[in-house]
């Protein structure tokens, strides 16, 4: 049991130690990792995905909702310590941390991630477009 734990913690581990990240402002991020996985990861599902609490959340029923981000880029990302970024988006919001574990999470979920996000945004009756634009 003991190296079966061992042998997962080193499959983690492994997966998520980054080999290369570019910022390709103003549009995506991409992030590449030890174990081949390469992700292209929008502005617009960084910004909704933030692992800051934001003002500009809308709390609904529990759920955390952050709509009309659609257009939304990344002007600048700024190295924090060895395991991540802190990435500064052109609607002013700075404060999310991005660890290297979390970009291999997002890339990973990609897909389910965005369309569970597009499911919560039609249930309340909100876009990912900003008010005005549709």
């Amino acid at each position: 049991m003991l190296a079966a734990i061992r042998r997962f913690n080193t499959v983690a581990e492994q997966s998520a130690r980054l080999t290369k990240f570019s910022l390709q402002p103003p549009k995506y991020v991409e992030v590449e990792f030890a174990n081949g996985s390469v992700f292209k990861l929008s502005a617009e599902f960084l910004r909704i995905n933030s692992p800051a609490v934001d003002g500009k959340i809308r709390s609904i029923g529990g759920e955390k909702v952050i709509s009309g981000r659609r257009h939304v880029g990344i002007m600048s990302a700024e190295p924090v310590g060895n395991y991540g970024v802190r990435l500064n988006f052109d609607d002013l919001h700075k404060t999310g941390i991005y660890s290297w574990d979390y970009f291999y999470h997002l890339g990973s979920n990609k897909f389910t991630l965005m369309r569970n996000y597009i499911k919560t945004l039609k249930k309340y009756g909100l876009s990912r477009d900003p008010r005005g634009r549709k």
